[in-house]
């Protein structure tokens, strides 16, 4: 399978963002997309708040220039921050109003963020899920239906 460049640079950002304990949901630079898109926060400034899936004039403005950050539109910024935040246990959009978890830099917590940020992104490019382990265990009359070089050293 066939993996799109924009896909793969994410996958690798957020793996590397996870296990060096550089990410966190409520930080603009090191949260999902935050890392996506090299840790600057310019992109907040395509919505007036943080969690929302709503384009605010300057977002709109991308988004109808046909704009693109990393490979993803404004709105699939949005899409991917809003699913990463809600995932973690955040009411959207953030505002301190609104419920959060207690720790939201817990790694199981942010591991559920992660595990649905890729579901979407794999939906987002029509492949199937990366993410989804039960398929390296599928079988048709006794064969494996994906095969693996495995290399021992």
């Amino acid at each position: 399978m066939k993996i799109p460049t924009r896909l793969e640079n994410a996958l690798i950002k957020l793996y590397n963002a996870f296990h060096n304990h550089e990410l966190n949901p409520e930080c603009c630079t090191a949260c999902a997309v935050g890392n996506i898109l090299d840790n600057v926060d310019s992109w907040k400034h395509l919505s007036n708040e943080h969690g929302s899936l709503e384009l605010n004039y300057i977002g709109t403005v991308h988004q109808r220039l046909g704009r693109k950050f990393n490979g993803y539109t404004p709105k699939e910024l949005l899409l991917i921050e809003a699913t990463f935040l809600e995932a973690c246990g955040f009411k959207t959009p953030l505002n301190h109003y609104n419920p959060k978890p207690i720790n939201p830099t817990d790694k199981e917590l942010l591991f559920n963020g992660l595990s649905k940020v890729v579901r979407l992104l794999c939906k987002l490019d029509n492949i199937p899920n990366v993410f989804e382990i039960s398929k390296i265990f599928e079988y048709e009359e006794e064969n494996p239906v994906y095969k693996f070089d495995v290399i021992y050293n």
